[in-house]
């Protein structure tokens, strides 16, 4: 009796593995078709959004004649907001330490969002405002030869921070559109590998942002 049982699971087994084998390999296939479906909207995506940041940073409407309200209130909201993304970042990789995946999602979604205001906030300040220059004491826009030796050495650490944080800001588009992709599709495996790539960048950049405004700050033109 007992042989004919196990005999009976045996035969069981043999006729489940195909189906097992085929369920697996339909999951694998529609986890890399979310991966393939969105790849050209990330490399769009990637391209689109510094260059519309670039020619747009390069238009100011009061220069262009327009007599528009400077908005220079959002610096500070918006070096809040880099700020909060820092502080979200941070929670989010804490909870999925704890365990805790959907506050993991729901932080990360969040700090999506707070990059996501940060920017429009930023392109809508310098399309409105004129940008401080740093050492620029009288707010005349022009940095004279006084003004550079009175802020010294300080400028070059200025414009080092400013810089890598600008070019790292591009580079966290991708790896950031990637990441999440990877999550969407369920391939925490690859999307773990890579986040150990975007949290440490994406942190930066959001530290820096606040760094940045801080620095600024004093030569906001009023």
């Amino acid at each position: 009796m007992k042989k004919a049982k196990l005999k009976a699971l045996r035969a069981l087994r043999k006729r489940c593995e195909p189906c097992g084998k085929e369920s697996r390999l339909i999951k694998y296939k529609m986890e890399n078709n979310i991966e393939t479906k969105y790849n050209k909207l990330i490399t769009a995506v990637s391209i689109i959004i510094p260059l519309a940041v670039a020619a747009l940073f390069g238009v100011n409407l009061r220069k262009l004649g327009y007599d528009v309200e400077p908005l220079n209130f959002l610096p500070p909201i918006y070096a809040t907001i880099n700020g909060i993304t820092a502080v979200l970042l941070i929670a989010a990789v804490l909870a999925i330490k704890n365990g805790k995946r959907k506050l993991h999602e729901n932080l990360m979604k969040t700090a999506i969002a707070c990059s996501i205001a940060f920017l429009l906030m930023y392109v809508a300040y310098h399309m409105t405002s004129i940008s401080a220059v740093y050492g620029d004491v009288n707010h005349n826009s022009i940095l004279e030869e006084s003004e550079k030796l009175a802020v010294g050495s300080s400028r070059a650490i200025y414009l080092i921070i400013l810089l890598t944080h600008i070019a790292l800001s591009v580079i966290i588009i991708p790896l950031v559109l990637i990441t999440y992709v990877r999550a969407l599709a369920q391939r925490f495996d690859r999307h773990k590998k890579i986040a150990k790539i975007t949290f440490p960048i994406w942190l930066y950049v959001a530290i820096t942002g606040v760094v940045v405004y801080v620095m600024i700050s004093p030569y906001y033109v009023k």
